[in-house]
């Protein structure tokens, strides 16, 4: 692999076939090399570690995250041990709880973990995930005042409630509320019995890249050890709580949660568990993906998450969380069956707003807004936010998508790095343009008045206009390049070692010199995909390359044009029939000249 010394444009190229500029990914080659000479690793590996910022004292923990090393203490969290004293008193009493979820992977998984573990420890639970469409997002009063009148003597809301003081009020005097929530408030916590979130102003914790599950996985640990002290298992067995890591790792990849640190242990300790399948819901869902091989992050993030994340967007709200709690493995085959079903339902959604979302995109975008922001009569909304991010992609600027119902735009937004559109939404709203308004700097949810659309646009482009000065794609960040012959199946698993990739980890891209497409063809659904076979200039082994979601734009068609390209991807060993040999997933192209 050539070394990360040169500047400028990798192999001078400024605009790939997608439009993009390859640039080198900051590297300090002597920390690498030092990691590489003190942990007797690969050079490969070393250079990888110290271009993510790794050191060589953290080096160990990164390659093998334990939660053993990288476990804090649950104390460490706001009101963390006030939850595990009311959570301990409700499992010495038997109490009835009531879980309050959300409808999203996040919201599933850490309802799934809750419900699950206080009916191990003897409670009797019931969970509630309001409708996206006839509640929307987090508590409401009307649902408070049912879970109450249902029994609930306790409240654990999960993924949501940091910000719902006023509907969570309805519980007062009737039942306890504990939350354990990561989303930012603005306000002042609600007056509940305890709020454990590491994104409250006044949370010395640092764990602000928690998700959901990973603070009710805290919060578990914080019990038994409560319940522990308190002498709970003396006559009976301890849960273990490893066996809820599959749910903890499914949330934190499909919440985009940076894997680095204790996340990266949590869901390199979790997607063990998940290889033995021994959940029930996600043995099922795993298999109507037609996920054969261990589960990696991509798998969570791009086969289990979208089939959970479908129902809560277009069908019943609590499917996804009552797959994940479910233990009979017919009932979980039927509801795995009924997500898949969704999710292609979901994806016909998204097609027919799609094509009329990028248009409106791109005339917005060739007038130099620096927000875009696009809306449509019958736009469903649980598509808009996947929409918004497609936009994103493509022309790499904040992107705002709204469905039109009765005079009312109710919509997401999904940002780029560097631009906060959570905080310009929340201004938005706080000026009186929207109707709501919230969420973080790469993403945000509102809605306005169909009237004052031209109003909302004006304002998100003055708030972000530092975004008109993006390029229109963003860069590539490259690791080095490989010749043909240099991608091996022993570089593929050095790189390997890294994983599991994700957000604050991408996957290392890799730029292919001058390599010869001999052969390509469409292949997949409908086409969507191109194969193809490369050879170095001087012939030899060829290598296998794939390129997904190419259809007919210009990545596609430099690949079936054939000929001699520089091809930058991800280099992957795959197993096939007990044999395992090196790929190249292509993400861009540029002409070899």
């Amino acid at each position: 692999m050539s070394a990360i010394l040169e500047e400028g444009p990798v192999l001078g190229i400024a605009r790939s076939a997608t439009g993009r500029r390859w640039i080198w990914r900051a590297a300090e080659s002597r920390i690498g090399l030092g990691i590489a000479q003190r942990l007797g690793l690969p050079e490969i590996v070393g250079r990888l570690l110290a271009a993510r910022g790794v050191g060589i004292e953290d080096a160990p923990h990164f390659l093998e995250p334990t939660l053993r090393a990288l476990l804090p203490d649950p104390s460490c969290l706001r009101d963390m041990d006030r939850a595990a004293a009311r959570l301990a008193d409700a499992v010495q009493r038997a109490e009835s709880v009531a879980v309050f979820g959300d409808y999203d992977v996040d919201g599933a998984c850490s309802g799934a973990l809750m419900v699950r573990l206080l009916r191990e420890l003897g409670c009797r639970v019931a969970h509630y995930v309001p409708d996206r469409i006839n509640e929307g997002y987090g508590p409401n009063q009307a649902a408070i005042r049912t879970l109450c009148e249902r029994g609930a003597t306790l409240i654990v809301t999960v993924d949501c409630g940091i910000a719902a003081a006023e509907a969570l009020a309805a519980a007062e005097g009737r039942a306890d509320v504990v939350i354990l929530d990561h989303h930012k408030a603005e306000g002042a916590v609600p007056p509940v019995h305890a709020a454990v979130n590491p994104n409250r102003l006044d949370c010395t914790s640092g764990l602000k890249h928690l998700c959901a599950a990973g603070v009710a996985f805290l919060g578990a640990v914080a019990l038994l050890r409560e319940l522990r002290r308190r002498g709970f298992f003396a006559a009976r067995p301890e849960p273990d709580l490893k066996t809820y890591l599959d749910l903890v790792a499914l949330a934190t990849v499909c919440d985009v949660m940076p894997l680095t640190g204790l996340n990266r242990a949590l869901v390199a300790q979790g997607l063990r568990v998940m290889a033995r399948r021994g959940r029930a819901g996600i043995a099922a869902l795993l298999e109507v993906a037609q996920a054969k091989d261990a589960p990696t992050a991509h798998t969570l993030g791009f086969l289990l998450g979208p089939r959970i994340n479908a129902s809560g967007r277009i069908a019943e709200s609590d499917l996804g969380l009552r797959l994940l709690i479910e233990d009979d493995e017919v009932e979980a085959r039927a509801m795995a069956a009924t997500l898949d079903s969704v999710n292609r339902r979901r994806q016909e959604v998204e097609a027919d707003v799609l094509t009329a979302a990028f248009e409106a995109a791109a005339r917005q975008s060739e007038l130099g807004h620096p927000v875009l922001l696009v809306s449509g009569e019958g736009w469903h909304p649980g598509v808009v936010g996947i929409v918004a991010g497609r936009i994103k992609e493509k022309f790499n600027r904040p992107a705002c998508v709204a469905g039109l119902a009765e005079g009312l735009a109710k919509g997401s937004g999904r940002s780029v790095p560097g631009v906060d559109l959570g905080s310009a939404i929340i201004a938005a709203r706080q000026s009186g343009l929207l109707e709501t308004g919230g969420g973080h700097p790469m993403a945000a949810g509102f809605s306005y008045r169909a009237a004052r659309g031209a109003e909302v646009q004006d304002f998100l482009n003055e708030r972000l206009s530092h975004a008109a000065s993006l390029p229109s794609a963003a860069d590539l960040p490259v690791e080095g390049t490989l010749a043909v012959q240099g991608a091996t199946v022993a570089v593929a698993q050095d790189v390997a070692r890294l994983a599991p990739f994700g957000a604050g980890n991408e996957e290392p891209v890799f730029v292919l010199n001058r390599a010869r497409v001999v052969r390509a063809d469409r292949v997949g659904k409908e086409g969507s995909a191109v194969r193809c076979f490369l050879e170095g200039e001087g012939g030899g082994p060829r290598l296998k390359a794939i390129c997904f979601r190419a259809k007919d734009g210009p990545l596609a068609q430099a690949l079936l044009g054939g000929g001699v390209l520089h091809l930058a991807g991800h280099l992957r060993a795959e197993s096939w029939n007990d044999s395992v040999s090196a790929s190249l997933h292509v993400v861009d192209a540029a002409p070899a000249g």
